[in-house]
């Protein structure tokens, strides 16, 4: 098993286990203090989607930095275990909604919307432009979408960059609805 800890909040230092898998790449440290350092680190009274849950860092890093609702996406049985081993071990088993399902099935079925939404998917298969037309009906009109991608990525829908960074491989960005006003 692999690991990588949460940085901040409520279970900062502690670790989260995930199954060794060619195309779980966890958000490194760094790049997650910068997020969340955007979306302001008290996420109280939040909602957020994890679409492609994978290690769930992003997900258990939202759930204790206070997030009322994180729900986590995957369709790996393996993962799923592995998340809800993680859940149970830091007493968040009662916070957290973890799902199996197909991120564009779960994405283009589901009634709830939120005001987080990460997208962190496989690299080289298109998943953010195909799911850019799903994005208005699951994240709320004044939310935000953090995405992790190969390459810079302009927009997702209506969704625009407004903050951006590399770090070696990967490019992530925060999008806000409207126009894009500026990169980190």
């Amino acid at each position: 098993m692999n690991t990588v800890r949460i940085i901040g909040g409520e279970w900062r230092r502690r670790l989260l286990r995930f199954p060794d898998f060619p195309s779980l790449r966890p958000t490194p440290d760094r790049v997650r203090e910068t997020l969340f350092n955007w979306l302001g680190n008290d996420l109280r009274g939040l909602s957020c989607l994890d679409l492609f849950a994978g290690s769930g860092a992003l997900g258990f890093e939202a759930a204790s930095r206070g997030a009322e609702r994180v729900v986590l996406v995957d369709n790996s049985p393996k993962v799923l275990a592995a998340l809800e081993l993680n859940a149970r071990t830091l007493g968040m088993a009662g916070r957290l909604e973890i799902v199996r399902s197909d991120a564009v099935r779960f994405a283009t079925s589901t009634q709830q919307r939120f005001d987080v939404l990460f997208l962190d998917p496989p690299f080289n298969a298109g998943w953010i432009e195909l799911l850019a037309a799903s994005v208005p009906a699951i994240v709320v009109p004044d939310g935000v979408i953090y995405v992790e991608a190969e390459r810079a990525v302009e927009r997702c829908g209506n969704w625009r960059t407004v903050r951006s960074g590399r770090a070696g491989q990967v490019f992530y960005h925060l999008m806000r609805r409207g126009e894009a006003d500026g990169t980190e």
